[in-house]
């Protein structure tokens, strides 16, 4: 008699949730721009220019049809010099720069090569959920702003 292949694994009924939580989606959404910025930094200090590849589509008046077109959408940078010379990054959800801490709105970074680093300790923080509930603050006054 043969052993099945399945036998030697642990079965569960676990299933993919059709739904991913809001709060989980910001967190992502957040992650991915801090990436972004992260590729940006190590583009810089190879020399290199960094922009991401982004898919519009439009239809087309002559025959009808709807078309993708990639253009290259050009990363803004989150980080700049302060008044006594230092880098600070500030956190930004769209439009909005997050309130890390109290009265607190960037990141002091000792040199331009601890940015990455820095970088990545906040996207750590962000995927961990400690800034859910100021990246759910933002996401309100963004919203207001589009209600009429």
């Amino acid at each position: 008699m043969t052993t099945s292949a399945l036998s030697a694994l642990k079965l569960t009924d676990a299933r993919k949730p059709n739904q991913v939580p809001q709060v989980v989606q910001r967190r992502n959404k957040l992650a991915k721009r801090i990436w972004q910025q992260i590729e940006l930094a190590k583009a810089q200090e190879q020399g290199t220019q960094f922009r991401v590849a982004k898919f519009k589509s439009y239809i087309d008046t002559a025959t009808g049809e709807r078309r993708q077109v990639e253009t290259q959408m050009q990363v803004k940078q989150w980080w700049f010099t302060t008044q006594t010379g230092k880098l600070a990054i500030s956190v930004r959800y769209g439009s909005r720069v997050l309130e890390l801490a109290k009265g607190k709105f960037a990141v002091e970074v000792a040199q331009a090569k601890d940015l990455t680093a820095t970088l990545d300790a906040i996207k750590t923080a962000v995927l961990a959920g400690e800034l859910d509930a100021q990246i759910d603050a933002a996401a309100t006054k963004l919203r207001t702003a589009f209600v009429k």
